[in-house]
Order: structure tokens, then sequence, then C-alpha cells
């Protein structure tokens, strides 16, 4: 059995009160652009639906085609820990590695702009 993917969040600052943002960069082997734009495309709708998903959005570089970013906004950091432990996630992560060159990128941000109404 293939052992889940837990990476490690860092804390939100104490006086932190928004949503918890995550980056997620990937480059796809050469040949390999349309299987991983299919892979992250099949994330967005069940992301989408999961409790404490406020948005989740798929790039890829106009210039660079082999390189895609997801853009993902949580209302917490449990929200994203908990996104990540889901059985379709982990088979996301697991689908992925033979496409891409080197492991998955991630970046986390604290949003310090406020989120349109309703969001």
């Amino acid at each position: 059995m293939t052992e889940a993917h837990t990476p490690q969040f860092p804390e939100p600052d104490a006086d932190e009160t928004g949503p918890y943002t995550h980056l997620g960069f990937a480059r796809a082997k050469l040949g390999h652009e349309d299987a991983v734009e299919k892979l992250i495309l099949d994330l967005v709708e069940p992301l989408r639906a999961e409790e404490g998903a406020i948005e989740f959005h798929v790039h890829r570089d106009r210039a660079d085609r082999q390189s895609f970013v997801i853009y993902e906004v949580f209302r917490s950091k449990k929200d994203l820990e908990r996104h990540v432990a889901q059985p379709y996630t982990q088979e996301f992560i697991r689908a992925m590695r033979p496409h891409v060159e080197g492991p998955l990128r991630q970046q986390f941000l604290r949003m310090l702009s406020t989120l349109p109404e309703g969001g």
C-alpha cells in the first residue's frame, strides 16, 4: 500500500483572520502536458463542492506550456488539511507523479486583501 501524502502546512499568523491560500506548481514532462491538464481539471468540480473551499483555479503558463499553477483558497488551514486527506486528492497526487518533472512545488500565502462579497 502506498503511504498517503500528508504535507506540513505552515500555521496561520496569530493575528490572521482571513482564508488560507495555497499555490501548487507542476511542470509536466515533455509530451505529458495534456495528461497533467486533465488530471488537474478533474479536481475542479469535487474540490469546489468541499466544505470550506472558497476558490479553486487552474492556470497554464502562456509562454511555457509545460508549467501549471493551481490557486486554491480555503476558509482555514483545517479545511485545506481535510481536502488533502480526501481519497480523490491522494489519488491525484499519485497519478501526477509519472507525468511531472520532480515533486509538486507548494507555496502558502497570507491573504492581505479582503474577499469580495459572498466570498
